[in-house]
């Protein structure tokens, strides 16, 4: 692979702003991204992605608040924007791109061709591949992420955020209510804590899965 050059951080990118320095973004990012998920056979998170965009020799990716939606969605829908123009590309030689937040892989298919949903009926790739999507509103981004949370949208429960933390959080499906995701929550923090042999990756995962929670019960409540 050749050698790179870091580029600037993810920028909150305005319609004002060039079209070119976005692209310039995307192709430093599909560099950096199919960097990683080599050198993570087994796959890694979103969370995990992310913090390897931060760091060395990379640093794509500035400060991500995930308690912040107009924070958190520019960074989370480039990220998925590259991984599905990866997935493409990838499929050309035969490979498959698995993009989950839980678990984000590389693997070999058994047949080149004909690889994936059709567009008609993969309406997350045609989400993220359209980048007029990447310039809402803060209003919109809001109102998007709550449908993301609770499920709505026509997304596939099994791809929601929102089962991806229960699942984080040793769920075997969506909980019933917010007091057994504070007590699983609790009890997992113990179990993870550098004193116990925990690490601090580990607890941020778990810090991001009861967020994502916590939003999701007060919008049903």
């Amino acid at each position: 692979m050749a050698n790179f050059t870091s580029g600037p951080k993810i920028p909150r990118v305005h319609q004002s702003d060039s079209d070119a320095v976005l692209e310039q973004q995307i192709q430093h990012m599909l560099v950096a991204v199919e960097h990683e998920l080599r050198r993570a056979p087994a796959g890694i998170n979103e969370l995990g992605l992310i913090k390897s965009l931060q760091q060395p020799p990379w640093q794509l990716i500035g400060e991500v608040r995930f308690n912040e939606p107009e924070n958190l969605y520019p960074v989370h829908f480039l990220l998925f924007h590259v991984l599905y123009r990866l997935r493409d590309q990838l499929a050309e030689t035969g490979e498959i791109l698995v993009i989950s937040p839980l678990n984000i892989r590389l693997s070999v298919a058994d047949v080149v061709g004909g690889l994936g949903m059709p567009d008609s009926l993969d309406s997350l790739r045609q989400f993220y591949l359209d980048l007029s999507q990447y310039r809402l509103p803060e209003d919109a981004i809001q109102r998007m992420m709550d449908d993301f949370w609770t499920g709505r949208q026509g997304i596939a429960p099994e791809h929601s955020e929102t089962l991806a933390a229960a699942e984080s959080l040793g769920f075997d499906g969506m909980p019933e209510s917010f007091p057994e995701v504070k007590k699983r929550f609790r009890r997992a923090v113990m179990q993870s804590h550098p004193d116990r042999g925990g690490d601090t990756e580990t607890i941020q995962r778990l810090n991001h899965a009861f967020s994502v929670l916590k939003t999701h019960f007060r919008l049903i409540s």
